[in-house]
């Protein structure tokens, strides 16, 4: 029997179908766009993403390269423009000094040591290195978004105040343990928080409900 964790997948991956995230070409473009969606929205990182195209800047090379006054102009539409001009020449120096510039040698570090070492650079939090790690490095790492504890939290799966890692350990400890699956779940919450259930929940055509409807009649 399903768990209602994987029932609430099942429903939304119905309702929505594949959401084929992330909307990026390389492992360097999903990297960058985890850090420019910070605290704004996907197309205002996806202006700043097609900037830093237009200027042939997309290799690690060249961002290493480029002064972080220009880089930070070119990347302007996704806002704090200045604070993620230096996340992402953080982010390239470590490769530099880590990985020889290889995103390749990067992904065969074992996951929690990866995880831990991101998580040691500037302004690169739990949400943001797990995004690297799953959508970039394919490993499965379940993201936990504030869509996910709004959605989860509503309906007591989560508590308000629970810590990233143990909402992240409740729902990996009830869905199976694969990128791909983490990779759509996540997807499909986002689609979720972004088109019904918002701050001002429109719960009357939650393709969810019945399910949780359905779990507080078992309960009683």
């Amino acid at each position: 029997m399903l768990n209602i964790f994987e029932k609430i997948y099942n429903e939304l991956y119905c309702y929505y179908g594949p959401q084929k995230w992330w909307p990026a070409k390389t492992k360097l473009e999903i990297i960058v766009g985890a850090v420019l969606t910070q605290n704004t929205s996907w197309r205002n990182a996806e202006n700043a993403i097609s900037n830093l195209k237009k200027n042939k800047l997309l290799s690690l090379r060249r961002l290493l390269s480029i002064d972080d006054t220009d880089l930070a102009l070119l990347i302007r539409s996704s806002g704090y423009y200045n604070l993620k001009a230096k996340r992402l020449k953080n982010l390239i120096i470590f490769l530099k000094n880590e990985y020889e510039l290889s995103l390749s040698r990067m992904f065969k570090s074992e996951t929690d040591f990866l995880r831990e070492q991101l998580l040691s650079l500037y302004g690169f939090g739990e949400e943001t290195v797990d995004c690297i790690l799953l959508y970039a490095g394919q490993r499965p790492v379940f993201v936990v978004d504030a869509y996910t504890r709004r959605i989860f939290s509503r309906h007591g799966l989560i508590g308000a105040k629970d810590s990233y890692a143990l909402i992240q350990a409740k729902i990996t400890a009830n869905i199976k343990n694969k990128p791909a699956l983490f990779n759509e779940y996540h997807a499909l919450i986002v689609a979720l928080g972004k088109s019904i259930c918002r701050k001002k929940p429109l719960c009357h055509i939650c393709p969810v409900s019945k399910i949780f409807k359905q779990a507080a009649y078992e309960k009683y």
